[in-house]
C-alpha cells in the first residue's frame, strides 16, 4: 500500500504567508499551464516578515505538511521570508525523516540569485525586501556563494506590503514610500545597476518602482526567473515531473476567511476564484 501511495501523482503546491505568492503562481501558470496547482496562503498569521526564525520555520513546516496531505509531491515556498528562514531546515531535517523520498520542497531565492550574474554589469546589486528577509541576509549569502565578486546592499520596505494589500498600489500616497526606499538604497551604493524585488508582493508596485528608479538600473521581479527555474527542474527530474498532475486546474486555500481572500486575490489575479478555508494547527 505504501509503495502504491508513493506513486500517486498530485498537484504542485505553492505556499505563501499571504497573497504575494500569487505573483509566483501566476508566473508558473503562464510558463507551465499544463500542471495542476494548489495555492495555500497562511493569511490568518501573516505577515511573516518580522517573525523569528523559529516561528517562521514552524508555521512553514505546518503548511508544507498540509500540502503533502493534500497530495502535493513538489512544493515551492513562494515566500521570500519562508525561503530565507525555513527552507533549509525543512530540506535537511524534515524531508529525510519521511518514508517517501519522492517529495521535494524548493524556494524562490536561489533561482533569482542564479540569474543575477547575467543581469548586472557593475557587479553592484540592491535588494528591496521585508525586514525578515533583509535581516536573514539570505540574498547576500546566496549571491556570495554563486557570484563572490558582486556587492550586495539591502533595504527593508515595511510599508510596501500594507500599501498593496489595501489596494493602494496605484494611489498617489504610494509614490512617497516607493521613492523614499529607492532613494535610500541608491544613496547607500550609487553603483547599483540591478534592484531585486525580494518580496513577491512588490511586482504590483512595479510601475511606481520603475518611475523612481534611476535610468540604467534594471528592476528584477522574481516570477519569470522562478518559473523558468521550475521548468528546468522538472526537465532535469523526470521522477518528480511524472508525479505532477497535468490537467491545468488550480485550487486555492487560505487560513483566513475565504471570502476575504477571494476579494483580495483579485488585486493579484484579476479574476474570480473559488477558495476554501483550511486549518494548519
Amino acid at each position: 500500500m505504501k509503495n502504491e501511495q508513493n506513486n500517486i501523482a498530485g498537484p504542485i503546491g505553492v505556499f505563501d504567508s499571504g497573497y504575494g505568492g500569487l505573483t509566483i503562481l501566476e508566473a508558473f501558470r503562464k510558463e507551465l499551464p499544463q500542471y495542476n496547482y494548489i495555492y495555500l496562503g497562511d493569511n490568518a498569521r501573516a505577515p511573516y516578515g518580522s517573525r523569528s526564525f523559529d516561528v517562521v520555520y514552524e508555521f512553514t513546516r505546518q503548511a508544507v505538511m498540509k500540502l503533502f496531505e493534500l497530495g502535493c509531491r513538489l512544493i515551492i515556498l513562494g515566500c521570500n521570508t519562508a525561503s530565507a528562514k525555513a527552507l533549509r531546515t525543512i530540506q535537511q531535517h524534515d524531508l529525510p525523516q519521511m518514508d517517501n523520498s519522492l517529495r521535494r520542497v524548493l524556494g524562490i531565492i536561489h533561482p533569482t540569485v542564479e540569474a543575477i550574474g547575467d543581469i548586472t554589469h557593475t557587479n553592484h546589486v540592491g535588494i528591496l525586501a521585508t525586514e525578515g528577509t533583509i535581516k536573514s541576509n539570505s540574498y547576500a549569502l546566496e549571491i556570495n556563494k554563486l557570484h563572490p565578486n558582486i556587492a550586495v546592499t539591502g533595504v527593508s520596505c515595511p510599508l510596501w506590503v500594507p500599501i498593496i494589500e489595501n489596494n493602494e498600489a496605484d494611489g498617489e500616497g504610494a509614490d512617497y514610500f516607493v521613492k523614499k526606499r529607492i532613494d535610500t538604497i541608491m544613496s547607500l551604493d550609487s553603483q547599483i545597476d540591478t534592484l531585486i524585488l525580494g518580496c513577491t508582493h512588490y511586482p504590483l508596485l512595479l510601475p511606481k518602482i520603475k518611475k523612481y528608479t534611476p535610468k540604467g538600473v534594471q528592476v528584477v521581479a522574481q516570477g519569470q526567473y522562478v518559473a523558468k527555474s521550475l521548468a528546468n527542474y522538472l526537465q532535469r527530474h523526470p521522477d518528480i515531473e511524472q508525479l505532477c498532475i497535468k490537467q491545468g486546474v488550480t485550487q486555492y486555500y487560505t487560513t483566513e476567511n475565504a471570502e476575504r481572500f477571494k476579494e483580495s486575490a483579485k488585486i493579484f489575479l484579476h479574476e474570480d476564484i473559488s477558495v476554501q478555508h483550511i486549518d494548519l494547527e
